[in-house]
This record gives C-alpha cells, structure tokens and sequence, in this order.
C-alpha cells in the first residue's frame, strides 16, 4: 500500500513536540525516525506506534489495533506497533503523549538489544 506524501507531512507535523523526525520508505510503508530511533510505521494512511509490554496495555485500552501482515504462506504476523488512538490524530498536542511513548518503548527495545550483543 502506497503512502502518501500528503499524509506524510501530516505525522511529521503531528510528531513535531518530539523535534526533528525523519520519514525513511520501507516495504511500501515508511519508518519514523528521531535520530536514528524507529518509534512509528506509516502504512498507508495509519499511524502506528511502538509499543512494548509496558505500554501494548494502554493502547489496547484506549482501542488500538496491532498492525499485522499476512505471509506468503497465509499465517498472519503481529508486529509490535500498534495503531494510533483516533483521538492522538486531531493534532500535535493529542499526539504528543502516544508519540512519548511510542519513543520510550523503542528507547529500551534499543536499549535490550544492546545489552544483548554486549553478552
């Protein structure tokens, strides 16, 4: 599914409270960086935001959906951003606080990984 540059613009808008955040194409989405962070996918014209086992609790709670994909051989993948609350889509002030968290789960996912490879 094809993004588009209009809705592009508008999550960089949305995401602006975070600082400078960089759009990068992916397998027909696009990644969303803060430095050389992804915390967020854009698909289509959706916002999903990285979640964790800290925070997948308040996404479902406030009706997030988990963005999937289906493989070739028909199983279907969950992967760990969800999509963002429609109310967090009204403007930079109601994103800011999903986009916080989106940031911070992909800051210890970043920083498990590391611990990881120090092993």
């Amino acid at each position: 599914m094809a993004v588009s540059k209009a809705f592009v613009a508008y999550v960089q808008e949305l995401l602006a409270p975070l600082g400078p955040v960089r759009v990068k194409s992916m397998f027909g989405g696009a990644g969303v960086y803060a430095d050389e962070l992804m915390f967020a996918l854009v698909f289509g014209d959706d916002l999903y935001l990285r979640v964790d086992a800290v925070t997948e609790a308040t996404f479902r709670e406030a009706g997030a959906a988990p963005f999937t994909y289906r493989m070739k051989d028909g199983r279907e993948v969950q992967m760990s951003y969800w999509r963002v609350p429609d109310e967090a889509l009204d403007g930079p002030e109601q994103a800011e606080p999903w986009a916080r968290l989106a940031l911070e789960a992909a800051m210890r996912h970043h920083a498990a990984k590391a611990k990881g490879r120090r092993r």
